[in-house]
């Protein structure tokens, strides 16, 4: 159900929000904030599981261009000389 409120920003820079929006939110969630000229939104971030991630991982399967364990390798070595020069 989508509700229309009016919340104020402090001198400080803070929103003051009402209780009933406040209570929605939980210490160390993270939210998306998703802004157009004239609309700030939040999204909250979904908490995924190593399971969840692991099942996404297999959903996207094989990546076509992935990188050999020798391309790895030469990469490191270019970044390591990068690094002591």
């Amino acid at each position: 159900m989508e509700k229309t409120i009016t919340i104020n920003l402090s001198s400080a820079g803070d929103l003051q929000l009402p209780l009933e929006i406040s209570e929605q939110f939980s210490s160390g969630d993270q939210y998306l904030v998703v802004t157009t000229e004239n609309t700030i939104t939040f999204k909250k971030v979904p908490k995924l599981s190593w399971d969840d991630l692991r099942d996404k991982r297999k959903e996207l399967g094989d990546d076509p261009n992935s990188l050999t364990t020798e391309e790895i390798c030469e990469l490191v070595k270019e970044v390591r000389n990068n690094l002591i020069r």
